[in-house]
């Protein structure tokens, strides 16, 4: 059943990408047209260029920051149960109020954030200016995504047995050397799992920064995804959109695949 629900969608899109659709229902065959047409055109490069820039940032950020929470977190008593409780609630919040949220809070007339950013000298204005869309989206991913490293690597810490800091202990080995040595290695398979889900959650990003900018200012923050939906929905383009979509999907598919040959490949060497 959900092979059949998955492959339904998926053979319709195939369906559409080759082909020319009309509103009287008549479809004309077009072959590798519109494949052609989306990567050749610098719309598909300017928005593909965004979305990795953004999904870097991503992940440069968050998972250095993920684990060094994780790293000052309690390991026992009522502090661990409270910690774990502070770092799921912003997993919790559905994604279009998560950017509804921000967008309040970022506004610079009345958002805490703005209006802060404006009194201290700064010309704050995400929806207006660049530079601050980005820093906008940025901080939002990163406080709503955050949390996931954060849970991922406490997990890996914990399951690390205490016989290995009792040993590092006697050699006088200082606490740089315990974490490049003991915990990192340790944390090899959540980190790669982490890397893996921030990777495809913000690279298929959508509904956080269509709500807070809608793409823009222009099309500064018009992600892949944001641009897919707006040549399939908005100028109803759907040979295009199709061969954006399947392209799309095989960028994900690709990078999925190489992770996946790193985790196999490290697993094998342990």
């Amino acid at each position: 059943m959900v092979a059949f629900n998955a492959a339904v969608p998926l053979m319709t899109v195939v369906n559409y990408s080759f082909q020319e659709t009309f509103s009287n229902n008549v479809f004309t065959w077009e072959g590798t047209r519109w494949f052609k047409q989306i990567l050749r055109s610098d719309r598909f490069h300017a928005a593909l260029g965004r979305q990795f820039l953004f999904t870097g940032i991503i992940l440069f950020i968050q998972i250095p920051l993920g684990i060094f929470i994780a790293l000052t977190m309690p390991k026992k008593g009522i502090g661990v149960s409270v910690c774990l409780v502070l770092m799921s609630m912003p997993l919790l919040i559905p994604w279009n109020v998560v950017g509804a949220m921000w967008n309040i809070f970022a506004l610079p007339e009345i958002g805490f954030l703005g209006h802060t950013l404006n009194d201290l000298g700064f010309d704050y204005n995400f929806t207006q200016q660049t530079g601050d869309a980005w820093f906008t989206t940025v901080l939002m991913d990163v406080w709503h995504w955050t949390s996931l490293v954060v849970l991922l690597s406490y997990a890996g810490l914990r399951s690390i047995q205490p016989a290995y800091y009792q040993a590092a202990e006697i050699d006088g080995a200082s606490r740089w050397a315990v974490f490049r040595h003991i915990e990192l290695p340790k944390m090899k398979k959540v980190l790669t799992i982490a890397i893996l889900l921030r990777f495809m959650d913000s690279f298929m990003i959508y509904t956080e920064p269509f709500v807070l900018t809608g793409g823009g200012p222009g099309n500064a923050t018009a992600f892949l995804s944001i641009d897919l939906v707006k040549m399939a929905l908005g100028q109803f383009d759907l040979g295009p959109a199709a061969a954006m979509s399947l392209i799309y999907f095989f960028i994900v598919l690709l990078v999925c695949w190489v992770f996946y040959n790193l985790m196999m490949r490290n697993e094998a060497q342990t």
